[in-house]
């Protein structure tokens, strides 16, 4: 794999998680370890596809499905990343948190050039105790902008989804600090 391919796919690793928490800073200089259970890199098409139990693990992120691929311009710029896992899945530890931010949906795609990343279908995401659900979870990563919407009538895939479910925020209540004694 070619210093600018790495380097672009470190990006795409590090937006998928970079919506829900801040990378740690060591997150940055580990390496990039990816296992499936095949690959193929196609330089004419400028595309890698990872398939079979993927797992992209850097520090403390880790995201995990069952393909990803991997799209590069002629310059060898990242353009798209998508990963699919019905669902797929990331996790990472952000800077001075106890707890791992975690994001799921059927997929997961991250538009370079826009610079959006997008949770498709059952898309959620926790934090802190803190739970966003929808049928679409997208994040602007250049403006910190995140939107969740429902998934439209034509888009509920079971009857039981009859009207489609509405996005929905949990926001657990802060914890009391005992009075001093």
């Amino acid at each position: 794999m070619s210093e600018a391919r790495a380097r672009s796919l470190l990006f795409a690793v590090l937006a998928f998680a970079g919506f829900a928490a801040q990378a740690l800073q060591g997150d940055r200089d580990q390496p990039i370890e990816i296992e499936a259970d095949y690959a193929e890199l196609d330089d004419n098409r400028g595309v890698t596809v990872y398939s079979g139990k993927v797992i992209v693990t850097q520090g403390s992120l880790r995201l995990w499905g069952d393909k990803l691929t991997v799209n590069y311009s002629d310059g060898q710029e990242l353009e798209h990343a998508y990963l699919e896992g019905r669902p797929a899945r990331f996790k990472q530890r952000p800077d001075g948190k106890d707890e791992d931010t975690k994001g799921e949906a059927s997929d997961i795609e991250y538009h370079a050039k826009e610079s959006l990343l997008n949770l498709i279908e059952n898309a959620k995401l926790e934090q802190g105790g803190k739970l966003l659900t929808g049928h679409r979870i997208t994040y602007d990563t250049d403006r910190s902008i995140l939107t969740a919407r429902k998934a439209t009538q034509s888009q509920a895939r079971t009857a039981s989804e009859t009207p489609p479910k509405r996005i929905r925020v949990v926001i657990p209540p802060k914890k009391k600090t005992p009075p001093p004694q």
